[in-house]
C-alpha cells in the first residue's frame, strides 16, 4: 500500500501508535555535541515528524536500541538470580537503508552464529523498521560501494517531503494506523556517493599482516575506541559485575560495549596481550570489516555509513585506509 498524507495526519497516526510502540528516530540534542556549543544527533524516543532529524547524520547508530551501551543481564543475590523484565511495548524504529543493513549484520552475529543470544533476540522480536528515503547520503558515506544503499527488508518505507509524507506500508498491522491518498512513488535511495571504493573480493591475512601501511596508525591512532562505538556493526562487548554497597553479596551483571582499539581488549591471564601496536589493531578491525566477515557470511560487515571517519579525533579515514589497502593489493584505488 502506497499513500501520501500531510505531516499533521502523520503525527496523528504516530500518536495512535504510541499506545503500542516506543517510537525511535534520530533526534537533535542541543549543546550535547563533542565540542563546545555544538549539537548532537542520536537515536531517541520521538512523537512527531518534526522531532526526526534526517538532514543530518546521526553520530550514533540505532544499534543502541537493540544492544544498549550498558544492559543488565541478570540480578543476583546469595541464593538466586533474576533476568530483567521485558518491556511491554514494541519498538518502531525510523532509519536509513544502510542502518537497516547493519541490523542484518547483528542478526548474523547474535542469532545465527552457532548460538542465539537471548537478550538480543528478546529486543529484536519486538522491533519494526521504517526505512526513510535518503537521496545523496553525506560527505563521508560510501554505502553504494558497499551495496547497502537499498533494502527491501523493512515494514514500512517513507519519503519526507516539504509538505507531505509518502508511505509504503508493507506490514499488515501498521496499515490500520495510517490513511491517505493513494500515490505511486519509489523510496529515495542514493545511487552515487562522493567516495567510491573497489574492494578486492578476497583479502587473506597472510597478504596484509606485515604491510607497512599499518605502521602509519601506530602514531596517528590514540586507541580511544570512538570508531567502534559509533559503528553500526561493531558487536564486541564485555561484562561487569556490580555489587550493591548495602550488601556485597547482591548486585547485577551488566553487558557493556567494548572496543578492539582500546587497551586491555585482548588481555589474557599471565599478562599476555595481542596486538599491542595501534596499527595492528587497525589491521584487525579492517580485516574484520572487509575480509574475514565476508568469508564467513558472504558480504562485507562494513555498511559504508562513514561514522568512524566523522568521530575520529585524529581525522583517520577508514575509507582512505581501504583505498590504501586496495592499492597495495593491486587494485585500482590509491
Amino acid at each position: 500500500m502506497k499513500i501520501s498524507m500531510s505531516k499533521m495526519s502523520f503525527n496523528e497516526s504516530l500518536k495512535k501508535l504510541e499506545k503500542e510502540y516506543k517510537i525511535y528516530a534520530p533526534k537533535l540534542y542541543p549543546y550535547e555535541g563533542r565540542f563546545s556549543d555544538t549539537d548532537l544527533v542520536r537515536y531517541g524516543e520521538v512523537s512527531t515528524i518534526e522531532e526526526m532529524v534526517f538532514d543530518k547524520k546521526s553520530e550514533f547508530s540505532p544499534k543502541e536500541i537493540l544492544t544498549p551501551q550498558s544492559e543488565t543481564m541478570f540480578y543476583f543475590t546469595e541464593k538466586e538470580y533474576k533476568e530483567p523484565d521485558i518491556d511491554a511495548k514494541d519498538s518502531l524504529v525510523f532509519l536509513t537503508a544502510c542502518d537497516l543493513h547493519s541490523v542484518k549484520r547483528f542478526d548474523e552475529i547474535y542469532l545465527r552464529n552457532k548460538f542465539s543470544d537471548i537478550y538480543y533476540k528478546n529486543r529484536r522480536d519486538k522491533v519494526k523498521f521504517v526505512v526513510v528515503g535518503c537521496k545523496t547520503g553525506f560527505d563521508s558515506c560510501f554505502c553504494v560501494s558497499m551495496g547497502t544503499n537499498k533494502t527491501e527488508n523493512h515494514h514500512m518505507g517513507m519519503n519526507i517531503n516539504e509538505n507531505e509524507i509518502e508511505l509504503e506500508i508493507l506490514d499488515e498491522k501498521l496499515k490500520n494506523s495510517f490513511s491517505g491518498t493513494e500515490k505511486e512513488f519509489e523510496i529515495d535511495y542514493p545511487v552515487k556517493n562522493e567516495i567510491e571504493l573497489k574492494i578486492p573480493d578476497v583479502i587473506n591475512l597472510e597478504d596484509v599482516i606485515n604491510l607497512d601501511l599499518w605502521r602509519e596508525y601506530d602514531q596517528r591512532c590514540v586507541a580511544c575506541g570512538r570508531c567502534n562505538f559509533v559503528c553500526p556493526t561493531c558487536t564486541c562487548t564485555t561484562t561487569q559485575d556490580i555489587f550493591y554497597s548495602e550488601n556485597e553479596n547482591t548486585g547485577e551483571r551488566r553487558r557493556v560495549w567494548a572496543s578492539c582499539h582500546v587497551d586491555g581488549f585482548t588481555d589474557m591471564a599471565g599478562g599476555h596481550e595481542f596486538r599491542k601496536k595501534h596499527g595492528d589493531r587497525m589491521r584487525f578491525k579492517t580485516m574484520h570489516k572487509i575480509g574475514d566477515y565476508k568469508k564467513r557470511f558472504g558480504y562485507h560487515m562494513c555498511t559504508g555509513c562513514g561514522r568512524c571517519d566523522d568521530a575520529c579525533p585524529e581525522y583517520i579515514s577508514f575509507s582512505n585506509c581501504i583505498k590504501k589497502l586496495t592499492a597495495v593489493l593491486g587494485g585500482e584505488d590509491e
